[in-house]
């Protein structure tokens, strides 16, 4: 039997479950089942629940969620940084569920919704410089480095506890179809 699979927009009532699933895929033993973790660079929490709740309300942001057969199974952020660029982030799936298109298909909604909902033209990411597995898949999906990078809010425990003192971003970008 064939899971189905479903697309919708997040609201302030899957708080608590979109909190767990973003945790657990970056941080901590679950996150480790996967292979897009952080948890070998960072302790801590991946976002609080305050900003998460931010986000699920500000008009210029949107949480795309995919269930499986019910079960929350992905999201993924998308924020209108206006002039026709849109930001990609917080792309999170089950750990159990990696490694089967999940991801993918959760950033080629997250492209047309930044494109039809936000107007945007060109879509930009940014990917901590040692997740070299990680930026290799963006790159694949037709991200490029912009050479751009950005330092890590190492001393904001909001996004992580760092385990060694080098993190910093590099910044990938792509024209939108």
């Amino acid at each position: 039997m064939t899971e189905t699979l479903t697309f919708a927009e997040a609201t302030v009532d899957d708080l608590p479950e979109l909190h767990t699933l973003v945790h657990g895929a970056y941080r901590g033993d679950s996150a480790r089942r996967g292979w897009t973790h952080e948890a070998d660079l960072l302790d801590g929490q991946r976002i609080d629940r305050p900003s998460l709740e931010a986000a699920l309300v500000d008009p210029t942001q949107l949480i795309l969620l995919t269930r499986q057969t019910g079960v929350l199974t992905g999201c993924v952020q998308i924020s209108d940084r206006g002039d026709g660029l849109a930001y990609l982030g917080m792309l999170s799936v089950d750990p159990a569920r990696q490694a089967a298109g999940l991801g993918r298909r959760l950033v080629a909604a997250a492209e047309v919704a930044a494109r039809d909902q936000f107007g945007a033209a060109r879509m930009e990411m940014t990917v901590i410089v040692q997740r070299t597995e990680l930026i290799a898949w963006y790159q694949r999906l037709g991200y490029v480095r912009t050479g751009e990078t950005r330092p890590f809010p190492a001393t904001d425990p909001r996004f992580g506890l760092p385990r060694r003192d080098d993190l910093a971003f590099t910044v990938l970008a792509r024209s939108l179809p």
